[in-house]
């Protein structure tokens, strides 16, 4: 068995996207002749826990758990809104507090490149042993949090021959809400540099995104692949008709992404056909920001909003096997063009209708037109959004199938037992 250390913040307990990836990757590597090692904190600040995820983690995983300090607990005790320590959960700049102003100020500046840097030295000593004591010769950096990077670029300095993968599950200066950080020039020329260092230094760069692969080739990586996430198959549910149209959403859902183009054109359907208002029912799980809320009540669909807060990764796989449209949105920004949102792979899977709206020609909107899983608009297109929404409303009250376009040997792509095989052959080819 080949040994491999994957050194990653976010493991079960954790909720959420971030720990997915991994603990998929694990979950079929040990089939193609891999022990894998995962270390991760000990006392972490999970923002979202999910217990049943402790259940999926293959049992031939060896867990290596070192404690970590980090500031979050205490930014928190004084200011319990402010999340801008956490990555890309920003207010919007009208409404930020002086507080909150300089814990984006406190969180660009003086934590670089994040605010897990403290994990680095005490990390690089014990790794440096244990990777010695066990014979690892790859291990895998999986980042944000980015200073998880510099553990690699600091084992790889001291252990020339280590094979080092530097895994972006998110861009580091190029994500969309970087520029938010108030950096300093000083700061924001750290962040470059150390950005720079990782991508010249790791052996292998892996990109969720077409976009990013490129992006990283131009910032000096020699060796990129790109991985996307997946998912596993989903065991079929019968399902009934429902009562009511179903419009999902699965994850997190803050302010920079609100879809207002969707709240709009659901507004001017139900003026057009005041049914529509009595059929329809908008189903959230995950965070939803107030201000997001306050948007879809202000568009007259208070009546249609249920919001569920956070549930289990099993609960939102069955959600979304019930639901008529799932909803997926980006940043209307040019500089997401890159970001695919791992929800879109489970949603693929569940072959019901996706309604995406984005940047133009991001790669959401290849994947979806080389799969037929759905469609994808600019955050200006309400129209054609309205007629998209319109046509799946009528096939739902005729109940007309709406999956029979999908292309299902392209969606078979993304599986995560075809993704690891993808990765086991790229990890074969670093020298």
């Amino acid at each position: 068995m080949k040994k491999i250390l994957i050194i990653t913040y976010y493991w079960p307990p954790a909720g959420g996207p971030g720990v997915q990836r991994w603990l998929k990757f694990t979950k079929y590597l040990p089939d193609l002749g891999y022990e894998p090692h995962v270390y991760c904190p000990e006392n972490p600040s999970y923002p979202i826990l999910d217990e049943s995820l402790l259940t999926e983690i293959n049992p031939a995983v060896k867990v290596i758990r070192q404690k970590i300090w980090e500031p979050y607990q205490l930014a928190e005790k004084l200011n319990p809104k402010n999340k801008a320590y956490k990555g890309g959960h920003f207010e919007k700049k009208e409404s930020q507090s002086l507080l909150s102003r300089l814990s984006v100020f406190i969180r660009g500046n003086f934590f670089i490149p994040d605010a897990r840097v403290a994990w680095v030295k005490p990390s690089v000593v014990f790794l440096k042993d244990y990777i010695e004591q066990e014979g690892i010769d790859t291990i895998v950096t999986s980042g944000p949090p980015h200073s998880l990077h510099l553990i690699g670029l600091n084992l790889k300095g001291q252990l020339p021959n280590l094979k080092w993968i530097a895994d972006f599950r998110d861009p580091w200066t190029q994500i969309s809400y970087h520029s938010q950080l108030k950096l300093t020039k000083w700061a924001a020329e750290r962040h470059q540099n150390l950005e720079r260092y990782v991508m010249q230094n790791a052996n292998l760069v892996l990109a969720t995104s077409y976009a990013d692969g490129k992006n990283f080739k131009a910032l000096g990586a020699k060796n990129v692949e790109v991985i996307t996430n997946g998912f596993d198959p989903i065991p079929r549910i019968a399902q009934e008709k429902s009562n009511h149209f179903k419009m999902t959403y699965s994850g997190g859902l803050e302010m920079l992404r609100n879809p207002l183009a969707i709240w709009k054109a659901l507004e001017n359907i139900i003026q057009e056909n005041p049914q529509f208002a009595k059929d329809l029912q908008l189903h959230f799980y995950g965070s939803l920001a107030e201000d997001v809320q306050q948007t879809i009540i202000d568009h007259q669909l208070g009546e249609s909003l249920i919001a569920h807060g956070y549930v289990s990764h099993g609960e939102s796989l069955q959600a979304i096997q019930s639901a008529n449209i799932l909803l997926l949105t980006n940043f209307d920004n040019n500089a997401s063009r890159g970001i695919i949102p791992g929800k879109i792979f489970e949603y693929m899977a569940t072959s019901n209708p996706i309604l995406a709206v984005g940047p133009a020609d991001a790669d959401v909107e290849k994947i979806l037109n080389d799969t037929s899983a759905g469609a994808y608009f600019n955050h200006q297109d309400i129209t054609a959004i309205q007629s998209y929404i319109k046509l799946l409303y009528t096939h739902w009250l005729n109940s007309i199938p709406n999956n029979s376009q999908i292309n299902q040997e392209a969606v078979n792509r993304f599986t995560r037992e075809n993704l690891t095989k993808q990765l086991s052959a790229a990890i074969e080819k670093v020298s």
